[in-house]
Parts: structure tokens; sequence; C-alpha cells
């Protein structure tokens, strides 16, 4: 597949920020302190931009029988996209603290929503700081729209799809983007339950980025999923993560290496452990 350009650099950002139809939004969130994302985002943010909320609008409410961030509904999140002004036409960027862990759920969902032209900001905010570019703190006035969705069932694998058929786990190229500690069972410092999917392999996304929380070259991001997927650009993968959000920053790479589009598991570790009898697998087996 052709390679795609998805990661923008804060200069470029600002540039497009001065013509029509382009919106930056803002994804700051804190797993552990849920408000902080918002009143970050209050207290300044880049201008023009638009605050949405990991747990209120990129996810839907939590389940028995669910992971931690399960789709939105999408009659839901139409509303509250179109409320805020976004339409399909629009150029989206998305943005959070550093990392791109966040942003890229927000990429991924819109996506998943059938919108094209979304990009995501290299180094977030912290490096639009950085660079000492334009703030505000003012909520922006943007007209409501209809914003109408249409999901994109495909790129979505599901809990039900890999427990009817555990022996074609290896064939779906299954990669789990948690960090090697938790993948291997030596530590859990969020689930109940210890390990990885048998059949799943491992590529943290926290090697896909610098110390400064920026995206490493394109070039060591395609070597990091070639030593796990191989070489074939067309081959079918799926992606995981704990719950379905940092496992979109490996879709992202996959598509700039020209990769084929992966599908997400979406209910990812956490809902996979919600069943005992679902197999689990500790160190490299």
């Amino acid at each position: 597949m052709s390679p795609q350009r998805i990661l923008i650099d804060a200069p470029t950002l600002a540039s497009l920020l001065e013509s029509e139809g382009c919106v930056a939004i803002d994804c700051r969130f804190d797993l552990a302190h849920v408000q902080a994302g918002r009143q970050l985002y209050d207290e300044s943010h880049i201008p023009g931009a638009i605050f949405l909320d990991l747990n209120r609008d990129l996810a839907g409410p939590v389940h028995p029988d669910t992971g931690r961030h399960p789709l939105p509904d999408v009659e839901q999140v139409n509303a509250t996209l179109g409320s805020l002004g976004i339409g399909h036409s629009d150029t989206l960027v998305v943005y959070d603290g550093g990392n791109g862990s966040l942003a890229a759920r927000a990429w991924w969902i819109l996506r998943w929503l059938g919108v094209e032209s979304i990009r995501l900001l290299d180094g977030g905010f912290a490096q639009w700081v950085a660079l000492d570019l334009p703030l505000e703190n003012l909520k922006p006035t943007r007209l409501p729209v209809v914003f109408n969705g249409k999901p994109r069932d495909a790129l979505v694998l599901t809990t039900a799809e890999l427990a009817a058929e555990r022996s074609s786990i290896l064939a779906r190229n299954l990669v789990d983007a948690r960090d090697r500690e938790r993948f291997l069972g030596e530590c859990e410092p969020i689930d109940s339950v210890a390990g990885h999917i048998p059949g799943s392999v491992n590529a943290p996304f926290s090697e896909f980025v610098t110390g400064a929380g920026t995206w490493r070259p394109l070039e060591e991001r395609t070597a990091l999923l070639e030593a796990v997927l191989g070489t074939d650009r067309e081959a079918d993968w799926s992606v995981m993560c704990g719950s379905g959000v940092t496992a979109c920053h490996l879709a992202i790479s996959g598509l700039e290496a020209g990769f084929r589009e992966p599908r997400l598991y979406v209910g990812s570790w956490s809902q996979w452990i919600r069943d005992s009898d679902r197999p689990i697998a500790t160190g490299q087996g």
C-alpha cells in the first residue's frame, strides 16, 4: 500500500491554522486524574482547539463484559462532534500532552467514523509550547453542523472473533503495544491478570517515541514493525494493548510505513481477561 502522511510538526500546524477548514483537537488526559485534561485545556491550548475527553467522548460506558475503553455510541459521538462544529470536510489535527498515545485514539475513532483528513501533531502540546507558539484559553465558538459518521466495522476486531478462532491468531498478526514487562506477565500495574493472548507478538509503543515525546524517525519505526510483521506490506494484521488506546499508535506507524491498515482489537487485554476460560500466556509463550 502507498504510505500515508499522518504526523505533522508544530510549525506546519501553525501555518494550517491560519486558513479556514483546519481544526485542532486537544486530547490531553490523565488516567489517574480524569479531570486533569480538561483543566489543562481550560488553562491554555492551541488557538481554536476544541477538547475531546478520552472517557466521555472517545469511549463508551464500561460494562462487566467490556474493556476499559469500549467503542462510543455512534449517535452520541456524532452529536458531540456536530455540536462542536466539526465537519467531514475539515482538516483535523489531534494532539495530546506529548507522545501521541491519547491523540492516536482520537485519530482512530474519527477514522472509524469515516473521516479521512486527520493528522496528528508530533510531540503534541509540549512541542508547541517548546517552540513558543501562540496559546489561548478561550473556548472557541463554532457553528454546529450535522456530523453523520458511518462506522467502518471492518476496522474492528472483536473478542468473539479471537475466542472463536484461536488457531488463527498467528495468521492475524496480532501485535500487542503494551510494555514488554506487562506482555511477558512480569508485572501488571493496571489489570487484574498478567500476561498476553497466546500467539500474539509484542511491539511496545513506548519504543516508537523518543524520551522527548516525539515520534522516532519513520525508518526506525518501520524496522520495529518489520521485526514482528515481516516485510509483506499487504499482509493482514491487528493491533491491541490494554484497552484499545495506545494500540492506535502502532496503526499510524504502520500506515506511514505502507502496511495495510490494521484492525483494532478495541477491548484488548482488559476485555480478554473478563472471562477466565480464555487462555493467557506468560513469558515468551
